[in-house]
């Protein structure tokens, strides 16, 4: 750790990071004589443990690999991780991440509050049910329950979160550790860890929030300085980092080899280039010993084998799923149809022949839809078509996709997804349009790039907000356009359909569904005698019994719906005597 060369007070002066033997040396130089040695901290995800408090790398390594069972610890400050490593090579690993510092000398506060979003202590059970709802779609370990709410008035552990300022909903959360309170450090140093956002968060600068409002609650404790250890690749993260003006300093981590941090220490895995639906099959796949070959990795084109077996899939579209279903799912016409036949709830809906019967098909349902009839991901999808002209722009944008146009009378609500996995549902999720949120500054173009932007970190670059003439009629629509400045706290949706690759977010609401809604998917699946897919209903609730089956996917992005076991039931349909290796 390092120890400050410079008086506290000389802010301007740029400070250098002290070695180890410093830090080893202001030990020595202690009065009182009574510091901790050894010092690990409970966090609730795992143990850190203060690697230059140990006087012996034996016990350093033992430490390390006492790690309780489903737990993450992590040892930081180590100088010799040669040394230590050595004591249990085939127990430990070399954390492949950076420790960057920010002296609080350094720190510069912003001039104009963050808007939209309030950062306050974690204090009850509802806020840390909310920090672990973010934990795990961040795919990072959750934390107790109680360890929170006990730490609520601690002044060793800070938990943190983020909510926005209309709805009150949780959306970011960080975790603080004051050095100088839990081992007396000398060198008057915390740390954080555990940032994550919500990837469904539309309020920009959570993130930003959090760290800020960390470090100023530090610096007002006498911290000299505030740490964290982040990734090596993570450069979204990174460049948050440097923007608050962080720094990196020499020193390592020391992590033990499990299931959990094993992507850490296999390397990259030769499925790393495959989007984020493909990836987290063979991930599961291959944590259960399942071979994957890569086919195609531009197409996420994949083949798993175990036990004699193999299947190939194009993510989550299997051989499991005929041609025969893939016809019905992919002409929206036909699963309109086959749904029709099997008694289930379906819009009205028609084939565009002729301008002058489609004009009568608007006049007779008030708002139509018009879809392309084979389209996926949202394109050219036309939502609340009510006059003639705006009419016969969104057929000429379905044409544009595909020959054959398809007319549906419009049912305002939620728009549902289920999952339904072996003719079971496993998730279900509100998919909402994208949106903005005016700041009184910016104008709308550049709030729609925002939200793009970070909508593709959160998603590997599969959601992103088109620019198109459908963004610009929604906008049209609300007495918008692109060189609109959105007063400060005003939201506006800029699709009508809520599709994730055109920048939607999902909500899930897997444990309100009503039964009506869950039964309903599973009778359209049946139906289609489709295996995997992910139906989609118009819903006034998810609650609620009412609905309208407006799609069947027969390639669901099984990704976007995590923390839910997507991904291990699609394995288990696939083969179903596979255990994970872990």
């Amino acid at each position: 750790m390092a120890l400050p060369l410079q008086h506290r007070n000389n802010r301007m002066m740029r400070r250098q990071s002290p070695s180890y033997e410093q830090f080893r040396a202001a030990h020595r130089r202690e009065e009182s004589g009574d510091m901790p040695r050894n010092v690990v901290v409970h966090c609730g995800w795992g143990r850190f443990i203060v690697g230059h408090t140990f006087e012996d790398d034996t016990r350093l390594a033992e430490a390390v690999i006492a790690e309780a069972s489903g737990e993450r610890d992590i040892a930081l400050y180590v100088s010799r991780p040669q040394v230590v490593l050595n004591h249990a090579p085939q127990q430990l690993f070399l954390d492949p991440s950076d420790t960057l510092r920010i002296w609080m000398s350094e720190y510069t506060p912003r001039h104009r509050s963050l808007q939209h979003v309030r950062v306050r202590r974690a204090v009850t059970a509802a806020d840390a049910h909310a920090i672990n709802r973010i934990y795990k779609k961040r795919q990072m370990m959750p934390i107790g329950i109680e360890h929170i709410v006990q730490h609520r008035n601690s002044k060793k552990l800070l938990y943190l979160v983020a909510e926005e300022s209309t709805t009150g909903t949780i959306v970011g959360t960080v975790m603080g550790i004051n050095h100088r309170t839990l081992f007396k450090d000398p060198c008057n140093g915390s740390s954080l860890w555990c940032l994550a956002v919500d990837p469904q968060c539309k309020t920009p600068n959570a993130g930003e929030a959090l760290v800020r409002y960390l470090v100023e609650h530090m610096q007002a404790r006498g911290c000299e300085y505030l740490d964290l250890s982040v990734l090596h690749d993570n450069a979204a993260a990174k460049q948050l980092y440097a923007k608050l003006n962080f720094k990196p300093i020499q020193t390592f981590a020391i992590k033990k080899k499990n299931a959990f941090n094993e992507k850490l220490f296999v390397g990259k895995a030769p499925h790393h280039k495959l989007n984020p639906y493909a990836r987290i099959i063979v991930d599961e796949a291959l944590s259960r010993g399942i071979d994957v070959s890569i086919d195609d990795e531009a197409s996420n084109i994949f083949t798993l084998t175990h036990g004699g077996r193999s299947i190939r899939c194009h993510e989550s579209l299997t051989d499991l799923t005929s041609a025969v279903t893939m016809s019905l799912c992919q002409s929206k016409f036909l699963t309109h149809r086959c749904l029709q036949r099997a008694g289930l709830a379906i819009p009205a809906f028609q084939i565009h022949q002729d301008f002058q019967s489609s004009v009568g098909f608007l006049q007779q349902h008030g708002s139509v839809v018009v879809k392309p009839a084979d389209s996926e991901q949202g394109k050219g999808i036309c939502c609340d078509i009510r006059d003639e002209t705006t009419l016969q722009s969104a057929i000429r944008t379905a044409h544009q996709i595909s020959a054959t146009v398809m007319l549906e009378s419009y049912h305002p609500g939620l728009d549902l997804r289920v999952v339904v996995i072996g003719y079971e549902v496993v998730a279900a999720a509100i998919r909402c349009p994208a949106e903005i949120i005016g700041d009184g500054r910016t104008h709308v173009r550049a709030l729609i790039e925002k939200q793009s932007r970070r909508r593709a970190a959160a998603t590997g670059g599969e959601s992103r907000i088109p620019l198109d003439d459908e963004t610009r009629r929604c906008l049209q629509l609300q007495g918008l356009d692109w060189d609109s400045v959105l007063e400060e706290g005003r939201t506006v949706a800029v699709r009508k359909t809520a599709n994730l690759h055109t920048g939607g977010t999902l909500i899930d609401v897997t444990e309100e569904l009503h039964p009506a809604l869950a039964q309903a998917a599973i009778q359209a699946a049946k139906a289609l005698q489709i295996p995997v897919t992910g139906i989609d209903m118009i819903v006034p609730a998810a609650d609620q019994p009412d609905y309208v089956i407006i799609e069947a996917n027969e390639r669901p992005g099984l990704a976007n719906h995590e923390p839910q076991p997507t991904a291990q039931k699609f394995i288990d349909l696939l083969f179903p005597l596979s255990n994970r290796v872990f």
